[in-house]
């Protein structure tokens, strides 16, 4: 029997490339190698800003299947739909979330959009030229658009509405940001992969914010995602708690809206707060994360139990053809 043959398309890391644009290379080696021990051959191609050539090209080299980690093109998240759109144009085959759920998705303003529409809580969002929205004396954090990763989210950008703010916030453009009440309370991950009988919902994974007292909010921003000698990155831990039946039942249901509803395959995550009343808000919606060895979504399936190639063979079962 001929061997199925993958392409692993991902985004090239830019010269001086930060942690988080080079995690992706990792996630390439590390699906490369489990591929392998299903007996699929691999090869590898990079994407960059002259990824029209470069589609062309693997269009020609006709694989059986494209295992899609391309996260952004050109370090700007917001062409990662382009990859999965122009596979689809060339009748690829191809892993994950399909270029309209990549776009919605990766636009945090559209996400905020279809969840409030849906019914599904999530914190009111609003452009920045909107700040005579804001409501004096909340606490709010301000997020990039497009970006994932806890790209341009410090510290700094979770702040307490006052006219200073207004004077500072009037600076950042409604193309690139948005400003989002902040929940205080617990955060939690949820990964879902697709399976025979439709989505499966891995355990939650708690984020713990160890030791943060009142001087740091209890985000996980750029620092505590990718800097491995500072405070906020060694005292960011992720858990595996066992929580009450009302509760677990929220996040399940939640995650499975936001599946349907934003028309997500593969697998996924849904990020939440939840506040002192055990109500989840979404925060994001990721329709491609990150699956490196370190990730949470190798976390969730290894808390429930399920090794890393039946993973990859659940997601190669639900292939955008």
């Amino acid at each position: 029997m001929k061997r199925q043959k993958c392409c692993i398309l991902y985004n090239l890391p830019n010269e001086n490339a930060l942690p988080d644009e080079l995690d992706v290379l990792d996630q390439v080696e590390y699906v490369e190698h489990h591929l392998a021990k299903i007996g699929i051959e691999t090869y590898r191609k990079a994407i960059t800003s002259g990824f029209m050539t470069e589609m062309e090209v693997l269009r020609d080299e006709k694989p059986d299947f494209v295992f899609n980690l391309a996260e952004s093109v050109d370090n700007k998240g917001e062409l990662c739909y382009f990859i999965p759109a122009i596979l689809n144009l060339y009748s690829l085959p191809y892993s994950g979330s399909p270029p309209e759920a990549m776009f919605l998705t990766t636009n945090k303003m559209l996400t905020y959009k279809l969840l409030r529409d849906a019914g599904i809580s999530s914190p009111p969002a609003f452009y920045p030229s909107q700040i005579r929205s804001l409501i004096h004396g909340r606490k709010y954090i301000l997020k990039p658009v497009w970006e994932d990763g806890s790209q341009g989210i410090t510290a700094e950008s979770v702040f307490i509405y006052d006219q200073c703010s207004e004077k500072d916030l009037s600076r950042y453009a409604d193309s690139h940001w948005l400003i989002q009440e902040f929940i205080d309370g617990r955060e939690f991950n949820i990964t879902l992969l697709a399976g025979e009988k439709g989505p499966a919902v891995m355990p939650p994974a708690e984020i713990k914010f160890v030791g943060f007292g009142e001087e740091r909010p209890e985000i996980v921003d750029f620092k505590a995602k990718w800097e491995e000698d500072s405070f906020e990155y060694k005292n960011t831990v992720r858990q595996f708690p066992d929580l009450n039946t009302k509760l677990a039942l929220k996040l399940r249901e939640t995650a499975l809206k936001c599946w349907n509803i934003f028309g997500l395959k593969g697998y996924a995550r849904v990020d939440m707060r939840v506040d002192k009343n055990e109500t989840p808000y979404v925060i994001e919606v990721n329709a491609n994360p990150c699956i490196s060895p370190d990730s949470g979504v190798v976390a969730a399936i290894t808390e429930a139990g399920m090794s890393f190639t039946v993973m990859l063979q659940n997601i190669i079962k639900d292939l955008n053809r």
